[in-house]
């Protein structure tokens, strides 16, 4: 057996890919539900409405997605170039760090200046967690898989010290916290009485502008050029490493616009537990997108829908919510498999 590439794929196979890796997971979780005992019409049925069937519900799928569009964005562009970003919780942390040093009243600013600053400066600090790495791939030849991958247990351990120390909430009763943003770096509410803010009107702002960047502009053309090909790059006379390095900043950057949402949108503060596995569910996120800018808030809404459902119809059937976690998990291994057959042909021998 042996692979050979395909000439360029029409628009109805490569979408009809994609839609084939989503029936083969819905499959496969199938067959779990019924070794749990269970009708997988039923909790399918049940998992829809738990993410959609109320206005409660959907409003809460859209909060759950509003991070995973950023990391889902910050992995598409980083993949994009071929840079290997599997830091993004990482980035995420240091986005959330920045948002607590500078938010609970580090600058006296009104809140219209404020919430932009503290943006900036989380994009920032995101940004240089992945220079490192991407130096190291572009000087040294260091593969950013294994340092960016380690970086995410630093950041942890980083964050775990913080909180334990100089950022430690002297009035959180011991819980290892930081102190609560004040108000005027809090983003409001797009529903009141509800737990939708802003965020998510910015995440859907960054996926825009990524696509226009990706698609209209030269660092697009570049890095989709890199990404394809860096040594055919490189004698066309693209700065390849230029490229990488700008990458690393608008990924990274995008990354840590999760954990600014987190803090000043939702939770309010820092803790250790303040990402669910975002920047890891975002590699899902992205490939489910095909690397599209525009393709990861659909994908970002649907991965956020089936662990929103799964939560409500694990309280109502008793089949385990983490069919939600084998789901996106093999979703990321169809998903491979259906990008892969888009380009290429499988010969037997």
């Amino acid at each position: 057996m042996r692979l050979e590439a395909k000439p360029a794929p029409s628009l109805a196979v490569t979408l009809a890919y994609p839609v084939g890796a989503i029936v083969a997971t819905f499959l496969i979780a199938s067959v779990l539900v019924m070794l749990a005992g269970a009708s997988p019409f039923s909790v399918f049925s049940l998992v829809v409405q738990g993410a959609a069937g109320s206005q409660f519900a959907l409003l809460e799928t859209l909060t759950r997605a509003t991070p995973l569009i950023f990391t889902g964005l910050a992995v598409a562009v980083a993949f994009r170039a071929k840079l290997w970003n599997i830091g993004a919780e990482a980035q995420l942390y240091a986005g959330a760090i920045v948002t607590v040093v500078l938010g609970t009243g580090a600058l006296p600013l009104p809140s219209p200046i404020l919430i932009p600053v503290i943006m900036v400066a989380a994009m920032l600090a995101g940004g240089l967690l992945l220079l490192g790495p991407a130096i190291l791939k572009t000087r040294f030849g260091v593969d950013e898989v294994v340092t960016t991958l380690l970086l995410n247990f630093i950041m942890l351990l980083f964050v775990s010290m913080l909180l334990e120390g100089v950022l430690k909430d002297p009035m959180g009763m011991g819980w290892p916290q930081s102190q609560r943003v004040i108000s005027d770096a809090q983003l409001p509410k797009l529903v009141p009485r509800t737990r939708l803010h802003l965020g998510f009107v910015i995440a859907l702002v960054a996926a825009f502008s990524v696509w226009f960047v990706m698609k209209k502009t030269t660092l697009g053309y570049e890095m989709r050029a890199v990404g394809h090909n860096p040594e055919a790059s490189r004698f066309a006379g693209i700065p390849v490493n230029m490229v990488l390095m700008k990458t690393a900043l608008l990924s990274g950057g995008l990354a840590a616009l999760a954990g600014f949402s987190e803090v000043a949108g939702l939770k309010g503060n820092l803790t250790l537990d303040l990402s669910a596995g975002f920047g890891y569910t975002g590699i899902v996120v992205a490939m489910l997108a095909m690397l599209n800018p525009l393709g990861v808030v659909l994908a970002a809404i649907f991965v956020a829908g089936i662990f929103v459902g799964a939560d409500a119809m694990s309280r109502s059937v008793g089949v385990p919510s983490y069919i939600a976690d084998v789901m996106v998990a093999t979703s990321l291994l169809t998903m491979v498999v259906a990008i892969m057959m888009t380009r290429f042909r499988v010969r037997w021998r």
